[in-house]
């Protein structure tokens, strides 16, 4: 694990797969513009496991994640975190918005919630309910989010219309993504998030959240997903298919032309590493498509 970059600058940028199941192409893609992102600003880029949903984690997926990336030649700046090392710290930060009147308990179950279409109606939070064997919501404020993300340009959100107050602790006692990403991005320093555009509706979340803890706030660049032909994007619940090793140079040329990146004739013979070493004085963030998805079919 050593770094690319020939002069540190203040970006740090990280890439967060959850070991649910393999990578696949789509991962590849979002791996690739963080890293290439942080790599072009002369930056750090970390790797976090994001390992906080144990049931649906597959067997032997954190190690093959592991050699996939070094496979496809990245490298990281620093020790892995598993977000499985830090339920403390999740758990603390539950129990102070819970003290702080900023969160509260719901027991409502899933056939009560079906008829709201993912908008919570409030149900309990003004309940008082009990903490045990409750989901843990967090109030959100009535108003608008806007932020601009450096690809997808201005994007907004009303909390208290479209999301409702959200769950950050499940009724299982697992912690919810939202809360766990604000802090790991704080904790590790994250000024750059580069990400598939599936999670820029979670962004106004996040903002509420960095802005409550007094947090700051970093950069967004959400780049467009990669759609099967019966309009899935790909993923590991349609069983896309793994990077393999011995793909990795046409993968990741495959890779930048999604991200609209030049490539060069001379790649085609060329070691995983090289591919990346010649991309990053090439990566011009100003060239990934502006939509939320592409056509797999398009890349080939």
């Amino acid at each position: 694990m050593s770094s690319a970059a020939s002069s540190p600058s203040a970006y740090i940028g990280r890439f967060a797969p959850t070991p649910s199941g393999y990578l696949h192409f789509g991962s590849l893609v979002a791996a690739l513009a963080s890293y290439l992102d942080a790599r072009a600003a002369g930056g750090r880029w970390l790797l976090r496991m994001e390992d906080l949903d144990p049931p649906r984690e597959m067997p032997g997926a954190q190690d093959a994640i592991l050699q996939a990336l070094e496979a496809y030649g990245f490298e990281w700046d620093a020790r892995m975190v598993r977000q499985s090392e830090r339920l403390d710290v999740y758990n603390a930060m539950i129990d102070r918005l819970w003290r702080d009147g900023h969160a509260y308990a719901c027991d409502c179950s899933r056939k009560q919630l079906q008829p709201f279409a993912g908008l919570y109606p409030g149900f309990c939070r003004d309940a008082g309910r009990d903490l045990e064997d409750a989901a843990i919501r967090l109030c959100v404020p009535d108003r608008e989010y806007v932020f601009t993300d450096r690809v997808q340009g201005a994007f907004r959100q009303h909390l208290g219309r479209e999301v409702g107050d959200f769950v950050i602790r499940r009724r299982d006692g697992l912690i919810a993504y939202q809360l766990a990403v604000v802090l790991d991005d704080a904790w590790q320093g994250v000024t750059d998030v580069v990400r598939g555009a599936d999670l820029l509706d979670s962004t106004p979340r996040q903002l509420y959240l960095q802005a409550l803890l007094g947090l700051p706030e970093p950069q967004y660049l959400h780049v467009p997903l990669i759609i099967q032909p019966d309009g899935h994007k790909l993923g590991k619940r349609y069983r896309s298919p793994p990077l393999q090793p011995e793909q990795a140079t046409p993968l990741l040329l495959r890779a930048l032309r999604a991200l609209g990146q030049p490539t060069a004739r001379e790649l085609n013979d060329a070691l995983p590493g090289e591919v990346l070493t010649w991309a990053i004085p090439h990566w011009d963030a100003g060239r990934i498509p502006r939509c939320r998805t592409l056509a797999e079919a398009q890349l080939r």
